[in-house]
């Protein structure tokens, strides 16, 4: 039998609390197990750290771990809910940049299934002036014409989820799209 693929789960998760982390994420290993696929989530990676560590050394330390994850990984589904205000978690947002430029498939799943712009305030410019982009997408258009630059999709959802930041049935919907590449 081959190894299954192994694919990277980015996304808001990692700031969760642990009981609430660790079930989403075991529904999402499952989900990708049941397709072949090993899931790779970014807490993954058996790291301790001394009480006198520096906190820049952590930080730099846990980006060196989750950059190697990536490395050992064939693609990445991610979470770009909005998290902390209109736009998905700046580090997911890095993780899928960093995949695609690897030339790794990206996908990726939002349960905002408003367009950036209104999320924004659905005006032409900001308080301060400034131009807020309209391409009828649902973050960025870099994010999102990355994800499709790599021959992703991102899927969005048609109804809540079973958690805020998570959906059994759009979790499915990115696995399978892999499963069928």
């Amino acid at each position: 039998m081959a190894k299954p693929k192994r694919i990277y789960l980015a996304g808001p998760e990692v700031f969760f609390p642990a009981e609430e982390h660790e079930a989403i994420v075991a529904e999402k290993k499952r989900l990708l197990r049941e397709s072949g696929f090993e899931g790779v989530d970014p807490l993954d990676t058996a790291m301790t750290f001394s009480g006198h560590e520096a906190k820049l050394r952590r930080g730099h330390r846990i980006y060196r771990a989750n950059r190697e994850l990536m490395d050992s990984c064939d693609a990445i589904i991610a979470n770009l809910t909005p998290f902390r205000g209109i736009s998905a978690d700046p580090g997911t947002v890095y993780e899928v940049g960093y995949m695609v430029g690897q030339g790794k498939p990206a996908l990726g799943f939002t349960l905002d299934n408003r367009y950036y712009r209104e999320r924004a305030g659905d005006a032409e410019l900001d308080e301060l002036g400034h131009t807020i982009e309209d391409f009828e997408m649902r973050d960025n258009l870099m994010i999102e014409g990355g994800i499709h630059g790599a021959g992703g999709q991102l899927f969005v959802a048609d109804q809540p989820g079973e958690h805020r930041f998570f959906s059994t049935e759009l979790f499915h919907r990115c696995v399978m799209a892999l499963a069928n590449a």
